[in-house]
Order: C-alpha cells, then sequence, then structure tokens
C-alpha cells in the first residue's frame, strides 16, 4: 500500500484499507525494499574493494620500480680540454651515453647550455663541462 493510498484510506476511514493485516502486509514491505536496498549498497562496496583490491595487485606486479635487475645510473660533469681539430661533434660522439639520449645533436645541445656556448664558438685549449653518467655513486 502506498503513502497516497494510506492518506486517502483515513480520510475516507475505509476500515477496508486500515486494518491490522494491511499495516502489516505494508510495514513488510517497506521493511523488504530496505533490506534489499542495503544488499545491494553492500554488493556495490565489496564489488569495489574487490576492483581495488585486483588493481593495486596488478600494479604492484607490473611495477618495474621493484624490478631486480634495476642498476641506479648517476649523472655527474666532468672537463675536457678542447684540442686541436677537435669539434663539439667529435667530442659529443665519444662521451654520450645512448641509454640517456636519443641523438648526439640533445648531447650537444645540452653541453652547449651548461657551458653557454655556440656549437661554432669552441676552439682549441677551451675547457669543457660535459654530463656523464656513472652506476657508481661518488
Amino acid at each position: 500500500m502506498s503513502k497516497a493510498l494510506m492518506a486517502a484510506a483515513s480520510l475516507y476511514n475505509d476500515q477496508r484499507f486500515l486494518s491490522k493485516s494491511e499495516l502489516r502486509i505494508y510495514r513488510n514491505k517497506i521493511r523488504r525494499q530496505r533490506i534489499v536496498r542495503r544488499q545491494r549498497v553492500t554488493l556495490a562496496l565489496v564489488i569495489a574493494m574487490i576492483l581495488f583490491a585486483m588493481i593495486f595487485v596488478v600494479s604492484t606486479l607490473v611495477s618495474d620500480a621493484a624490478s631486480d635487475d634495476y642498476t641506479p645510473e648517476y649523472k655527474y660533469y666532468g672537463s675536457i680540454t678542447v684540442g686541436v681539430g677537435d669539434t663539439l661533434w667529435d667530442i659529443a660522439s665519444d662521451n654520450i651515453s645512448w641509454t640517456h639520449y636519443d641523438t648526439v645533436e640533445d648531447y650537444i645541445s645540452e653541453i652547449c647550455s651548461i657551458n653557454h656556448v655556440e656549437e661554432e664558438e669552441i676552439f682549441a685549449g677551451d675547457n669543457l663541462v660535459i654530463p656523464y653518467y656513472s652506476t657508481d655513486f661518488k
């Protein structure tokens, strides 16, 4: 029995709708609806917790951070003296770390930005600071 039907029944004093059995049926229906609603919310929470746990486990297993093969590399800076006939391209080709730079041009651009020079501005006897990578922590 809906609330509107209950209101109509009480308005007209119709005992057929206000009997104890009808009220009990109405209360049981409301109680069953609450139980079903509570079960649905509980089911949704359980599913959400299971999904969260699965995502957590999968992301932990896939993570490269826990890899045993990982060896950290540290970035350091060294100084070299430009020799006669040396070009920035030759210096970069000799010292580049291919795991950290895609091209020699990338490495040259970093050397130029560190030393505040253009590629054509190096001369024999100049000292250049160049980056390099090592697995040794110094």
